[in-house]
């Protein structure tokens, strides 16, 4: 099958990307505080250990290098695909106590919320004129939103989402975006916003352009699939919740997916539901799931299940030991998330002085 013009930009694109990824690994191990990373979470319900295990851990890792770090709980872009926001504040204080517990430090990390950076928001405004229809509909994740809607029209917002998680990296001017390989055209649709409004309007005073070329840290982390073999989604009832408490992760994982062979061997591309569970027990123990596999051989389902529940629960112990404490104090939780709704403001405030000033709407 001969694979279209913009399939090989595509792989072209990735490639650069994976090339890219490598250098800045090495350029972080010697020159950490030169980078600012954006990353976050739309608060669509609770974390849980995918989010874990996939981001949480990096991100902590990065802020404790020395990486300059801002967190986006990206409240606003709950509605570009669903019809209300639901418990949306419980969310919100959820995601910051999970955050807390796993070792994000407020004093070194911007944690805030969409909706209370109105700057941020405003610079959608310029980002929006210079991107076409054309190329928003072209990007894979509004094309396979708009291919899931049976039909249903496609809202204003879900059609510029990729534009709003341009304005989320661009207003601190982050250089550093932790994503997965599928989120590569969203950190070149940034990189393209950037270029083509330093195109169309630069600086009056400064050869430097307002924004930077912000670059995609991809990450390494295993890919974790829900209970049942199939992604990992709160609507699937698939997920193990951070919050969850011993008991019931226990009860999650005992009506886990499994199969019919008895011999428990690691191969994910025949035996998905199997491999993930290694996966999960793997992780948590810091060995390879082969090892583990081999080690449990023909005592079956039951036995991997059990190596999995302490593992997970051993694993987790001390974070939701620290997530309960922070959960019975909402009066810090709040002041966390004010010091950080505040330290945004500062930023994006300056960088729309900035964004005015480079179009002459200074007055």
């Amino acid at each position: 099958m001969t694979e279209t013009p913009e399939a090989k930009e595509q792989s072209a694109s990735l490639e650069r990307t994976v090339a890219r990824s490598r250098e800045i690994d090495a350029e972080l191990a010697r020159n950490p505080s030169a980078f600012r990373m954006l990353t976050g979470d739309r608060p669509t319900g609770d974390l849980h250990i995918g989010h874990f295990f996939g981001s949480l851990l990096n991100r902590v890792r990065l802020q404790d290098l020395g990486v300059q770090t801002v967190i986006v709980i990206a409240d606003y872009q709950v509605i570009t695909d669903r019809d209300g926001v639901g418990p949306i504040k419980d969310r919100v204080y959820s995601l910051v106590a999970d955050y807390l517990a796993a070792g994000i430090d407020p004093a070194k990390t911007v944690i805030f919320t969409h909706s209370a950076v109105p700057a941020l928001n405003q610079l959608m405004l310029p980002f929006l004129s210079v991107v076409t229809d054309a190329e928003l509909r072209r990007n894979p994740t509004v094309k396979a939103e708009l291919e899931a809607t049976d039909g249903r029209p496609m809202s204003g917002l879900l059609l510029t989402y990729p534009v709003h998680q341009a304005a989320d990296i661009l207003f601190c001017k982050a250089n550093l975006v932790p994503v997965g390989k599928d989120q590569v055209p969203h950190i070149e649709m940034c990189r393209v916003i950037a270029r083509r409004f330093d195109e169309r309007y630069g600086r009056a005073d400064s050869a430097q352009p307002v924004f930077p070329a912000a670059d995609a840290l991809l990450s390494e982390a295993q890919m974790i699939l829900g209970t049942d073999g199939t992604k990992m989604s709160k609507t699937k009832g698939n997920v193990i919740e951070l919050k969850m408490t011993a008991d019931e992760t226990a009860k999650v994982l005992k009506k886990a997916v499994t199969d019919s062979d008895r011999h428990i061997t690691f191969d994910p591309v025949n035996r998905p539901e199997v491999s993930n569970l290694l996966t999960i027990a793997g992780l948590c123990l810091d060995r390879q799931p082969a090892e583990i596999a081999a080690e449990i051989g023909d005592q079956g389902a039951g036995a991997l299940k059990k190596i999995v529940t302490e593992a997970l629960n051993d694993r987790l112990s001390t974070h939701r030991e620290r997530r309960a404490g922070f959960v019975e104090d909402p009066g810090y939780l709040q002041t966390v998330l004010a010091d950080g709704n505040a330290r945004a403001n500062q930023i994006a405030d300056q960088t729309l002085e900035e964004v005015r000033a480079a179009m002459r709407m200074a007055y």
